[in-house]
């Protein structure tokens, strides 16, 4: 079944009643997909939860549906992942934006860095948030999440390990010591990892001062694009989710 996300509210008040599709939805489910009165999708918001609903009726220009139920469903871990993702170029970016959001990552903050090589102006800048938040949805459409990871505007990155207060902070780097997981993992988690340098010894250094632990992952070293869904994957095994 389909799934779509519209960027109106939606409220559980409206189901029995008839909605208009935004012509994007519209385009996509009506034309591309060539769907036909009676054939069902589900629409969420990205504010939890998600709306079956019946195609009801479809003109040149438009279509309606009939908002059949509510299902309270989310699909997310047992935790809130934030990551502190410094960027990356090309399609790297895409890629690691578009897997963290398929394991449930809550909040990805863009970050700038000593070996970053991505500086970006403003106008761009914002085009480029509206893309990263653009990929981030059509991930949840495609994997089942209903609440949508909110992509911020890029700081440094010493900002960020200054004023992170997650109860669990971890950052990706070389080190013989490990995290201690025998406890049950707590409610919130930050992740720091570099850009396709790395980050350097003084970035680890600082991150440590400011509460966060080295986590070296097995013996390799993970490409900036691979290292957030390995991360989100084993934080989730650790959970039992």
């Amino acid at each position: 079944m389909p799934r779509f996300f519209i960027d109106t509210p939606l409220s559980t008040e409206q189901v029995g009643q008839t909605l208009a599709l935004p012509d994007g939805i519209y385009h996509h489910w009506c034309k591309v997909l060539r769907a036909s009165v009676g054939d069902m999708a589900v629409l969420f918001d990205g504010r939890g939860g998600e709306y079956g609903v019946t195609l009801d009726d479809i003109n040149k220009k438009s279509a309606s549906v009939r908002i059949d139920h509510f299902n309270d469903i989310n699909r997310t871990p047992p935790f809130l992942a934030s990551i502190g993702l410094v960027m990356s170029r090309g399609d790297r970016m895409d890629y690691a934006i578009q897997k963290a959001t398929e394991m449930g990552v809550h909040r990805i903050q863009l970050l700038t860095s000593e070996r970053c090589q991505v500086h970006l102006k403003y106008e761009r800048d914002f085009k480029k948030i509206q893309h990263w938040q653009g990929v981030a949805v059509a991930a949840c459409e495609q994997c089942g999440l209903n609440i949508v990871p909110q992509i911020t505007a890029p700081i440094p990155l010493e900002q960020w390990v200054s004023q992170c207060d997650d109860t669990l902070k971890l950052v990706l780097a070389l080190s013989d010591g490990k995290p201690d997981f025998t406890k049950p993992l707590p409610e919130r988690i930050a992740l720091l990892i570099g850009a396709e340098g790395g980050l350097s010894p003084d970035e680890i250094a600082l991150a440590i001062q400011h509460g966060f632990e080295p986590w070296t992952i097995g013996e390799r070293v993970l490409r900036t694009e691979t290292a957030p869904v390995v991360a989100l994957t084993a934080l989730q095994i650790l959970a039992g989710s």
